[in-house]
Order: structure tokens, then C-alpha cells, then sequence
């Protein structure tokens, strides 16, 4: 991948936030307008105002539900390998999802209706509701939809690791159990990354991130799972979420309550737990007293 790609990365990270937050905006926005003059034809004996009423709180109420369905998907992964498992978890959150949706709405609608002093009627709750939840479970799974697609993207983007598999015949080309290099997949292009070359690893749901000269590159692994294949020599945990390549660590800085601050040659803070400070002491020939 070229540098100015990843230069443009970079900076897509740091605007990353704002960038999401501005396309459900203008997804929804763009959504209601067209709805809003659909609804507008299809009830021309209303008043001109109800249609955009109607459909404004309805998007209104999904974007305010866009973090809800963002925690579900982290939390039970829609990917190809977990789908089957997450699915009934989902299935059950459109639930909880409609009733805040169809609820809200109709409160601002509600709302609204007072405003220019009339009375707004939703009529019978369970019909009115099952109509609204065929077209919220819709909406869900169109949000998970974006939400994987933008993962997906982004994981192109970003390039993504994993072990070298050991081959199906001859021997392997080097210590399965203990790899020193790492696939690392990047817009449809494949390059190995050395294990020596890791700088530090941090946890990530799901994957462990390999940081890699100011890259990141996740790897589908849990922390414990991939710090017993690291070489011991080399690399050492220093918290729950972190393990560092010693070659790079700099500066040491002990903090009042018992922790501590790792400083990397590239500058990079990592915090190091009291928990594994006493075994960082001990690789470095100190001795190791109570605090």
C-alpha cells in the first residue's frame, strides 16, 4: 500500500467520529425527505405539515437507536463465522428496538400535534405496532448491514493479519506454534510482516491489534491466545489489554499508584498495570518490593 494511501488512513481515523455520525445524518435526512413526499402524495387530504411530522420522527428516533444497534453488533459479532449465534440475539434487540422507535415517535408526534393545538391519534396500539415492527426489523438489519460493510471497508483499508497456516503436505515453513511471521492482507494484496517487528500488541474485542510501524493490522485472536505463541524472550504482558516487544520499550515511568507508563521509541504511551509491573522489574534485573 502506498504511503499516501496510508496518509489518507491515517487521517480518516482521526476524523473517523465525525465522519459516521455525518452519514447517518444525511442518510436519514435524505430518507425523510424522500419518504416526506411520498407520504405527502399518498395523503394529499391531510395538512401539509403532518407527512414531514410523521416521517421526521421516525428518523429522528432511528438515529437516536444507531448507538443501541452499534453495541449489539460488538457485542455479538454478524460476521460469516458468527451469524448463526448472533442472529437470535438480534432478532430479539429489533424488539427492544421497535418499541423505543414506535414509543418515541409517537411522542413527538405527539408533541408536535400540541404545538399547533391538535390531537395526534396512533389508534389501536397491536395492529398499528406489528405494521411498524416489519418495517423496524427492516430498518435493523439495514443499520447491521452498514455497520459490516463499513467494517469490511475499513478492515481492506487498514490490512488485516493472521497466522501462516500450516500447509497440507511437507513441513511447515516455520514454528506453527510459534510464528515468526505473520499474513498480513491489504486491498487484495498479500505481504508477510516479521514477529520481531511488532512493537506492541493491543486487545480489541475480537482481535488483537499488531501495531507495526505506525500501522495497526487486527488479528482475529484473543490476548491470551496469541501471547502464549509469542516468544517470551521478546515479548512480555504489562496489562489486560497489552503485550510489548521489549526491543522497543525506552523509558520506564513508575506512577504514584503502583502502576506504571511505558514509553516506546516511537513515543507511544502504554500503561502497565501493578499486576505485571513485578514481572517487568524482574526481566530487568530489579528487585521487587511491596507498594
Amino acid at each position: 500500500m502506498s504511503e499516501q494511501a496510508d496518509v489518507g488512513y491515517r487521517d480518516f481515523q482521526r476524523w473517523r467520529p465525525s465522519v459516521e455520525v455525518a452519514f447517518w445524518v444525511v442518510l436519514y435526512t435524505l430518507n425523510t425527505v424522500f419518504n416526506g413526499i411520498v407520504a405527502r402524495i399518498d395523503h394529499a387530504r391531510t395538512a401539509a405539515w403532518e407527512p414531514w411530522v410523521w416521517e421526521s420522527s421516525s428518523s429522528l428516533l432511528i438515529l437516536l437507536l444507531i448507538p443501541f444497534v452499534k453495541a449489539m453488533e460488538r457485542r455479538w459479532p454478524f460476521r460469516f463465522d458468527t451469524w448463526r449465534h448472533s442472529l437470535p440475539w438480534h432478532l430479539l434487540a429489533t424488539v427492544v428496538f421497535s418499541l423505543v422507535h414506535v414509543a418515541g415517535m409517537v411522542e413527538v408526534r405527539r408533541l408536535a400535534y400540541a404545538a399547533v393545538g391538535q390531537h395526534y391519534r396512533f389508534g389501536a396500539w397491536w395492529p398499528n405496532f406489528g405494521y411498524e415492527y416489519l418495517k423496524d426489523i427492516r430498518s435493523y438489519f439495514v443499520i447491521i448491514a452498514m455497520i459490516c460493510l463499513s467494517r469490511l471497508w475499513l478492515l481492506r483499508q487498514q490490512g488485516e493479519a493472521k497466522l501462516l497456516a500450516e500447509p497440507d503436505d511437507g513441513p511447515p515453513v516455520e514454528p506453527v506454534e510459534r510464528p515468526e511471521r505473520f499474513l498480513v492482507r491489504k486491498l487484495g494484496k498479500e505481504f508477510l510482516v516479521n514477529a520481531s517487528e511488532i512493537e506492541w500488541l493491543q486487545a480489541a474485542g475480537n482481535y488483537v491489534n499488531l501495531h507495526v510501524r505506525g500501522r495497526d493490522y487486527p488479528l482475529r485472536s484473543t490476548m491470551a491466545a496469541i501471547e502464549t505463541r509469542l516468544d517470551p524472550a521478546r515479548f512480555l504482558r504489562v496489562h489486560r489489554g497489552y503485550v510489548i516487544n521489549l526491543d522497543y520499550l525506552a523509558e520506564i515511568e513508575p506512577l504514584d499508584t503502583g502502576d506504571a507508563r511505558l514509553h516506546l521509541r516511537d513515543g507511544t504511551g502504554i500503561p502497565c498495570s501493578r499486576r505485571y509491573r513485578a514481572a517487568l522489574r524482574e526481566r530487568y534485573g530489579q528487585p521487587v518490593t511491596m507498594e
